[in-house]
């Protein structure tokens, strides 16, 4: 598969962070990608690099949602745990260099005005005063003195010793 792209394997990357339940739509996978990259690619680049993957069989889609072929699980499976974002699309760009087609599969063909409502969405239910599960809890202000006695433990006496 020649040329890869840094979007192809972000791509690849969003939508196995998007789809790992079910299938996911564009703008689930266009939030992955807002989320692992910090923002969202041209919707250009985007679109050429869905077509492509489709092509060489990495991406299925299902009744308008998206999915990894079995192929593409491979190439994202085995990344480390603690890398950063740049060095795991380093090390999809590897696999997919290394990766050969096994024929060619009918290309997934969106248009511009898909990803612009996929964008939009997306930008909207940022905006939206949804409940951020990412906020830390709010302590509460008491904490019962019966449970907490039995959380201490008791000190080393303080006396002399002669």
């Amino acid at each position: 598969m020649h040329p890869i792209h840094d979007v192809d394997a972000l791509l690849l990357l969003a939508l196995a962070l998007a789809s790992k339940r079910r299938p996911a739509d564009l703008v689930e996978i266009i939030a992955a990608a807002d989320l692992i990259h910090g923002s969202i690619p041209p919707e250009s680049k985007l679109r050429d690099a869905f077509r492509r993957l489709s092509a060489h069989g990495l991406i299925a889609e299902a009744e308008g949602r998206f999915t990894l072929t079995p192929d593409a699980q491979k190439i994202v499976a085995g990344q480390p745990k603690k890398a950063d974002t740049a060095e795991r699309i380093f090390g999809i760009k590897g696999k997919l260099s290394e990766y050969d087609a096994n024929g060619d599969c009918a290309p997934v063909l969106l248009t511009a005005e898909q990803f612009e409502a996929a964008v939009a969405a997306h930008r909207t239910a940022g905006q939206g005063a949804g409940r951020n599960m990412l906020m830390p809890k709010p302590k509460t202000a008491e904490i019962d003195p019966r449970r907490a006695a039995h959380w201490r433990k008791p000190g080393p006496s303080r006396g002399r010793r002669s």
